[in-house]
């Protein structure tokens, strides 16, 4: 990733923190929207879910600039994602639910420019869980 993506990518989530509520309600409504078969995976409260969920994209946006410090953390994520049921299809879904949200929270300021770079940081985050997923499965 480019320094500029690094930052459009900071800029624009300090942008969605302070509707970070909102903002995971949206994400859990359009991924159960685009695959409903996803829905049973979440057990628990989805409020909470979403708490987790906005806590864990901060601490991997504000990683960025120092990505050695968050692999780990990144691998362990995607190594509890395969107890879930998490398949590598279902990354594909979550990007898309992402940069929806995403371009709801910030209306114009989700430009093309900004919703490459989080693509960019999601393909990232995402290849390093399924990765680590991956060692998981062929053990």
């Amino acid at each position: 990733m480019t320094p500029e993506q690094i930052t459009l990518v900071q800029e624009s989530f300090a942008k969605v923190e302070p509707i970070a509520d909102k903002a995971a309600e949206l994400f859990y409504g359009k991924l159960f929207e685009l695959d409903p078969s996803l829905k049973p995976m979440f057990k628990g409260d989805i409020a909470e879910q979403g708490t987790k969920l906005m806590t864990m994209i901060g601490v991997a946006v504000r990683g960025l600039t120092n990505l050695e410090a968050i692999v780990p953390a990144v691998q362990n994520l995607g190594i509890r994602h395969v107890d879930y049921g998490v398949k590598d299809e279902h990354y594909d879904t979550v990007a898309a639910a992402l940069l929806w949200t995403l371009e709801q929270g910030l209306g114009d300021a989700f430009t093309e420019e900004t919703k490459a770079a989080w693509t960019e940081t999601y393909v990232l985050l995402a290849t390093v869980m399924k990765e680590a997923a991956a060692t998981v499965e062929s053990a």
